[in-house]
């Protein structure tokens, strides 16, 4: 891939995130070149099931991110898929890790909630109160249908909530700080993350007072509907995550 991206083609590679292992000296290069190579990376949670631990990436994620000029691209829904891919190919300089799950995942009806648009930016309010928000709810990927169902009952409940979507934090880094400030407004510290990969790095969003709803440890074998009721990534458990930390300020 980098081969061909040198040669001014724009080619991608597609494989299973948990074998970014392999192939970690090939997105630094091509971060390093500065060259606009497109890695494709599917089956990016827990969410693989019976595949098991060995399948399921956890740290994988954050490393990514981590990376220098390495942008990620985590999409929530089919609309952000779209916008993730207009906006690697507008990159000339950048390499993208556009990554992607495996299971079904529902598309948002966006006459209802905002338009995907907002991907190119990195985060992007979603869904929002009438009225200033009490709690705000950040989802990526395939969690991200957990914020949303958690937003619609928290707020028939007559709780204030603002869905986050946030497929690529080194995008909204990028933003000013004013953007970043109406997305996220620092006097609103009830915040829950929702995000099947490590809980590392999401403090910086979250703070103190936040909840993580993530992986501290390793995946299991096991039907997909089990594993994430096990491991909390349930609008249940965001809904009663929220109210805890709503809890926590009185």
């Amino acid at each position: 891939v980098n081969g061909m991206t040198l040669s001014k083609l724009r080619p991608y590679g597609a494989t299973f995130l948990m074998f970014y292992d392999y192939m970690k000296n090939t997105l630094r290069l091509a971060a390093l070149m500065e060259q606009p190579s497109l890695f494709i990376y599917t089956h990016d949670s827990i969410g693989l099931g019976e595949d098991g631990p060995t399948h399921q990436p956890i740290e994988h994620l954050m490393a990514i991110r981590a990376t220098p000029r390495l942008i990620d691209m985590r999409p929530g829904d089919a609309n952000e898929v779209s916008e993730a891919w207009r906006v690697a190919m507008n990159l000339k300089h950048e390499p993208v890790a556009l990554i992607l799950s495996r299971q079904a995942m529902p598309t948002l009806d966006r006459t209802k909630y905002a338009s995907a648009a907002g991907v190119a930016k990195g985060a992007y309010v979603v869904g929002d109160s009438q009225g200033e928000p009490e709690v705000i709810l950040i989802g990526t990927g395939s969690e991200l249908q957990f914020a949303v169902g958690a937003h619609e009952q928290l707020t028939k409940e007559g709780i204030k909530s603002r869905v986050v979507s946030m497929p690529s934090m080194k995008l909204f880094e990028r933003q000013s700080k004013e953007y970043r400030e109406s997305v996220l407004p620092p006097k609103i510290k009830a915040r829950v993350v929702i995000e099947a990969g490590t809980n590392l790095g999401w403090s910086e969003y979250v703070g103190e007072s936040g909840e993580i709803i993530a992986r501290t440890g390793f995946g299991a074998s096991a039907p997909l509907k089990d594993l994430y009721t096990q491991f909390g990534f349930t609008v249940e458990n965001v809904v009663a995550k929220a109210k805890k930390v709503l809890g926590k300020q009185g």
